[in-house]
């Protein structure tokens, strides 16, 4: 993946430079001290990824972001936790919170890289509602039934959706909203623009974020309402 480093503090971009250095799949294709330079590169040629802080100086990166018309997948990386609901809602692919290891900086390429992969490779792929207690999802070449009580939650990036149960992720083409009207209304239920959970998967609340067993899913501003009268 080609990849550019956005950050206005000089010893956090030389350290993003040490850990991409480090992984092989990733081209560092520019170093960005602010959002206009980072402007600069995005319109000269096209990137995968784009490693980008949020508090910085006469353009932040979530404008940045927000001013784009193409966008790259985003990984965000700040100081700041209480920007964490403004990236879940810009469809950014990761969020890293400073400061963070390399183990945690090579989970959010690899989820990333499974991204960018599965849209290189498969974009005759499609998510098919089925009438009984699974759905249908081809993915890679194969079709995939995936029972209703085996689904934790299901992510969209972009035109992509990802189902993740106990056995793992499996990624297609498809849209939430379709998602949303096709599965059963009484077991799961849309908390975010980017996220559907299964209600009974749900076991606790803390500010804007809903525990699932592993996981931490973010409630959108216009569904929280709702997430109180339904779960909690």
């Amino acid at each position: 993946m080609k990849c550019i480093i956005v950050d206005d503090e000089e010893l956090a971009r030389e350290l993003l430079r040490a850990f991409c250095n480090k992984i092989p799949k990733l081209e560092i294709v520019g170093v960005c001290a602010n959002a206009a330079e980072a402007k600069a590169v995005l319109e000269k040629e096209p990137i995968d990824l784009m490693l980008l802080d949020i508090q910085m100086p006469g353009m932040t990166g979530i404008e940045l972001l927000q001013g784009l018309e193409t966008k790259p997948l985003v990984i965000f990386s700040t100081a700041y936790s209480e920007f964490a609901q403004q990236g879940f809602e810009l469809d950014v692919t990761d969020y890293l919170l400073k400061p963070f290891s390399f183990e945690r900086f090579q989970k959010a390429i690899d989820k990333a890289q499974e991204w960018y992969d599965f849209s290189q490779g498969n974009n005759e792929e499609t998510v098919t509602k089925s009438d009984k207690d699974y759905i249908v999802v081809k993915s890679e070449h194969k079709v995939y039934r995936i029972a209703h009580k085996d689904i934790n939650y299901i992510q969209s990036l972009r035109e992509y959706v990802a189902f993740y149960t106990a056995q793992g992720k499996t990624m297609s083409l498809g849209s939430l909203k379709k998602l949303e009207d096709d599965l059963p209304s009484d077991a799961f239920m849309r908390v975010h623009k980017s996220y559907i959970i299964a209600k009974d998967k749900a076991n606790a609340l803390e500010g804007n974020i809903i525990h699932l067993e592993n996981e931490q899913i973010p409630i959108g501003p216009s569904y929280k309402e709702e997430v109180l009268r339904e779960l909690f």
